[in-house]
């Protein structure tokens, strides 16, 4: 592992990071709201942070590893949701872990908070709140990625290292800073869209951006403490839906619709095809529970609350129109079960992602010609593409890691005096990256103690990294030369 490599490469994304400060600091100026000094100093600190770090090696060569580019990732998204608890304990006077918690809630799009009376806080607050998650949806990384080999420093590693899902090593171009570049474009071109359509469906402006910005990254932070039912709009509701649809579909899908205009695309994508087949199989057994049990006396009624509910679920978005946690039967578990499964790989969803239960599926059907044909060799494909033995070993460490790493999450937090429902809700909120859970976290984590929040703050960045990315930092082969 090269020590100044890493050092160099974090202080110039520490410098990049500095630069997201602006926006919020030139709408408290505009605003006059009296946060202006506490984005400048936040500011300052992370640009003197990333200087320092920065300068004393900026004339070494630099070539990244693999390891070189795990230690980066993980390092780097634990620095930036500290520096980002600035702002949180600065001006809405949190404590260190209660700020920490916001922040990496927001870089890991969970969406859950500790933050009440949103409503009242100012709109630079409000704005750097949801710029978190935005930034945190397509990742840190791969935005800054685009701009490193022109800083003369590497990109391959730390993309491997950021992006979800199992096929890491696939590329939407040939160079790795084309394809991060195509990703922030049509990401940037979304998130544009978004707000237009939240503006024509009734939202001031203000509302539309700030919203565009949480739902594409499947964030799930409002501006409002109703979350999206504090609009009380259908029109609203189904913008959110689509935009959180998209957000829940791979990116690189995304860029070859938008390279070659062919929007059958979506549907010829197994993945793509498998998601969308499992939203509209739950949104309805959702709808016919909730008409079925009385709890909506109208069929059209049911579905709205359905669709938005699934979708904002299952993408991991956490975006409420009402409390699901109150509704009857096993509606509200089933709803955390389906945010296990999650959006596609190398979408902004959290969860294990739908590619691996593909995978899965088709292991269990070629396990069972087997049954019949004992040696027939069958290949799983995905896409007319084999699947690799790595990919489906890695796919199988990987459910044994988060089962393991779920179980010990789940009983830290009951040693620490919480009851069952309300642990199990909130390790599965936070490893999911979701934000409502069950119990006594479905609305918020204002009542869980300092010690509960630093823990969940982890599970976050475990879920938000896929485990692996911090699991590897504690192997000592990890640190051997």
């Amino acid at each position: 592992m090269q020590l100044t490599v890493i050092v160099r490469t974090l202080g110039l994304l520490f410098v990049l990071f500095s630069t997201t400060l602006l926006p919020p600091l030139l709408l408290a100026l505009w605003d006059a709201d009296g946060e202006a000094t506490h984005f400048s100093f936040t500011f300052a600190i992370a640009l003197t942070a990333g200087l320092a770090l920065w300068f004393p090696f900026r004339r070494v060569p630099a070539t990244i590893r693999t390891r070189d580019g795990f230690a980066i990732v993980a390092f780097l998204w634990t620095a930036m949701s500290v520096l980002g608890s600035v702002p949180f304990m600065l001006a809405l006077d949190l404590s260190f872990p209660e700020a920490l918690f916001e922040s990496a809630s927001g870089y890991t799009t969970t969406g859950s908070t500790v933050v009440d009376g949103l409503d009242a806080l100012p709109r630079s607050i409000l704005l750097y709140r949801q710029e978190l998650q935005w930034l945190g949806g397509i990742g840190v990384i791969v935005l800054a990625v685009a701009l490193l080999p022109m800083l003369g420093i590497g990109g391959m590693q730390l993309f491997k290292a950021e992006v979800p899902g199992p096929f890491k090593d696939e590329r939407m171009s040939p160079r790795i800073a084309r394809s991060a570049r195509s990703l922030s474009v049509v990401y940037v071109v979304l998130t544009l869209l978004c707000a237009f359509c939240f503006w024509l469906a009734g939202m001031e402006p203000f509302d539309a951006v700030a919203h565009s910005l949480s739902t594409l990254s499947t964030g799930g932070y409002s501006t409002h403490d109703a979350s999206l039912a504090y609009f009380e709009s259908p029109a609203v509701e189904a913008v959110a839906v689509f935009f959180m649809l998209v957000g829940g579909i791979s990116f690189s899908v995304h860029f070859v619709v938008w390279r070659t205009a062919r929007i059958s695309t979506y549907l010829s994508d197994t993945q793509t095809r498998a998601f969308l087949l499992t939203v509209a199989g739950l949104t309805l057994f959702a709808a016919f529970l909730l008409y079925r049990s009385g709890f909506q006396s109208e069929p059209v009624q049911a579905f709205r609350y359905a669709i938005f509910q699934v979708v904002s679920v299952i993408t991991t978005t956490g975006f409420g129109i009402t409390d699901f946690s109150e509704w009857s039967l096993s509606l509200p578990v089933l709803l955390i079960f389906s945010s296990f499964v999650g959006g596609a790989a190398g979408s902004t969803s959290g969860g294990i992602k739908m590619i691996r239960f593909v995978i899965l599926g088709k292991q269990a059907s070629v396990h069972v010609h087997r049954l019949i044909h004992p040696r027939a060799l069958i290949p799983i494909r995905v896409d007319r593409r084999v699947v690799s033995d790595s990919v489906i070993n890695g796919m199988w460490g990987f459910f044994a890691i988060y089962v393991g790493v779920f179980a010990l999450f789940m009983i830290a937090l009951m040693m620490d005096g919480m009851d069952q429902v309300t642990a199990f809700g909130a390790v599965a909120t936070c490893l999911n990256n979701l934000g409502p859970g069950l119990g006594d976290v479905a609305l918020n984590f204002i009542g869980v103690s300092d010690v509960s929040k630093l823990l969940l703050v982890l599970a976050m960045l475990l879920g938000r990294l896929e485990i692996f990315t911090f699991l590897v930092l504690l192997t000592p082969a990890f640190w051997r030369r």
